[in-house]
């Protein structure tokens, strides 16, 4: 994954909770390509007939309350979803997203000045956002390297064994 990507923003509320980003009753299997057909069918049941791979999700404060389960952000991943920018993400959430390799941004500003359907440019590395129809550009704190590398690598797991085989090849 690049530390640079774009496509439309689907905007959403305040308190977007983890039973409408992947309702319950799919919860069967953490398979990410199973979870993806039914990410936010709650909240907007066209999400997937709509979005496109890379597009992103723009939302208000507390995205990803409610219970802790890892699935949310792996449906959202295995939907395509480039990034999710928020004013706010519940802890537990913001910790799984990393965990999976998902990159999440907080800006207030950012969410405020995009509206469903524009074109979003974002640079983890510059924590840049550009609204490419409207040519306003926000700030977020930008991802340091290691996050960066963390969610290039597709998440903490795949991160650490990568680490763990970049060792043992350097020890021989």
């Amino acid at each position: 994954m690049s530390d640079r990507f774009s496509g439309k923003a689907w905007v959403y509320g305040d308190n977007v909770d983890t039973d409408v980003i992947i309702p319950a009753r799919y919860l069967s299997t953490s398979n990410p390509a199973e979870l993806a057909p039914h990410c936010l069918e709650d909240l907007d049941s066209g999400f997937m007939k709509k979005m496109e791979p890379g597009d992103l999700i723009v939302a208000g404060g507390n995205f990803g309350c409610g219970s802790s389960r890892e699935h949310a952000p792996l449906a959202i991943k295995g939907a395509g979803v480039s990034c999710v920018i928020a004013v706010s993400f519940a802890r537990i959430f913001f910790r799984n997203a990393l965990n999976i390799g998902l990159p999440i941004l907080e800006c207030p500003e950012a969410v405020s000045g995009i509206e469903s359907g524009q074109r979003v440019e974002v640079d983890l590395a510059e924590g840049r956002i550009l609204n490419l129809d409207t040519g306003k550009a926000f700030s977020a704190k930008p991802f340091p390297p290691f996050l960066r590398d963390l969610v290039a690598r597709g998440g903490l797991v795949p991160a650490v064994r990568a680490r763990l085989e970049e060792r043992r090849r350097n020890a021989r």
